[in-house]
């Protein structure tokens, strides 16, 4: 019988600094790739994963397109600030974080750095904010707006950010954090699995940037997650059904991948979904989309670990993730990956 997770501590560990991976290696493909079976783990390089893959499988592919969501900002006081745009809800109007020393207030004025374009706070709910723009947000992302990486990364983003921060089949802009597993394919070796017979699926999550957040509450049932919108297409739906109904597996690339489509599975058996989901992924819960799990190592008391530890089992996973560790695989968003088999293939 697999270990109980009921509580944030059964999410911790240890994870020494020098893991974290503050940049990207030469090649995407290149990244290393934890593969994970019932029974034990093999080391490899992410350019072997077609060997774990069979004609007939089906690659399921988060096509969200990752925005130039933050934007350097000062406060009428003079304090710095910082906008991270969580949506785009009108021409002018976005939801979004801001970082500042202290919360400002509805009705204050952000001046965006450089040029002091004011932007006016309206509204705020919980941790985040309705500002309005004077221009259009697209023209105020693409003249001001830089790469938003994960805050654990601790740098400025640079030129190279702006592709690598980014999967080679990106399409649909709205995501503030990339789909970290799609980060190690190319467009080479996406060529070369299809050749093989493996087929590929999109859909749509639109990353925010709440899946930075940290679980809050001590009992992990307690937590809810914040909403994303998401699109599962139809034609999707309808190759998850019939790779299931021939025997093939469905890969999901990424944890956003496995939220949408259990998301949409519940809902309907046969179409897509569109709409907005707060799927909490956690121990007990019952798959129904996903046969195999491509995945990057994900922060401590983090909802993106509780799924893995969901799909993986809890005692399997916290070994492999001890082991990535001992290995000194590299750890979060510009890290390496882990391949998760079903527990009951090897």
């Amino acid at each position: 019988m697999d270990t109980e997770i009921a509580s944030l501590d059964d999410l911790e560990f240890d994870l020494p600094a020098h893991l974290i991976a503050r940049r990207p290696i030469g090649s995407r493909t290149r990244s290393r790739l934890l593969v994970v079976g019932p029974a034990q783990v093999e080391d490899r390089v992410f350019r072997d994963i077609g060997d774990y893959l069979r004609e007939g499988d089906l690659l399921v592919l988060n096509d969200t397109k990752v925005i130039l969501a933050r934007i350097a900002a000062m406060k009428s006081s003079g304090g710095a600030a910082e906008i991270l745009v969580e949506r785009v809800l009108s021409e002018r109007r976005v939801l979004a974080q801001v970082g500042a020393s202290r919360p400002p207030a509805p009705g204050s004025v952000l001046r965006l750095q450089p040029g002091s374009q004011p932007a006016r706070v309206i509204a705020r709910e919980g941790d985040f904010y309705t500002i309005e723009f004077e221009q259009p947000v697209a023209q105020v992302l693409a003249k001001l707006g830089e790469t938003p990486l994960p805050p654990y990364i601790k740098r400025a983003a640079d030129t190279e950010d702006v592709s690598r921060y980014q999967t080679v089949y990106a399409k649909r802009e709205g995501a503030v954090a990339a789909p970290t597993a799609g980060l190690h394919f190319d467009q080479a070796l996406l060529a070369e699995l299809r050749q093989s017979g493996v087929r590929t699926a999109s859909l749509t999550l639109h990353i925010g940037a709440g899946t930075f957040s940290p679980l809050r509450a001590h009992r992990l049932g307690d937590n809810r997650l914040h909403a994303e919108w998401m699109q599962v297409p139809d034609e999707t739906m309808r190759a998850v059904r019939e790779t299931q109904s021939a025997g093939g597996r469905v890969i999901a690339v990424g944890t956003t991948v496995t939220r949408a489509l259990e998301t949409a599975i519940a809902r309907s058996t046969d179409e897509g979904f569109e709409g907005e989901t707060d799927l909490f992924i956690r121990p007990g819960f019952a798959f129904r989309a996903i046969d195999m799990l491509l995945t990057n190592f994900h922060l401590p008391r983090s909802s993106l670990l509780a799924l893995v530890y969901a799909f993986g089992g809890t005692a399997r996973m916290r070994a492999a993730y001890v082991h990535a560790i001992e290995r000194e695989y590299r750890f979060f968003s510009y890290g390496d990956a882990m391949l998760v088999l079903n527990r009951h293939e090897s």
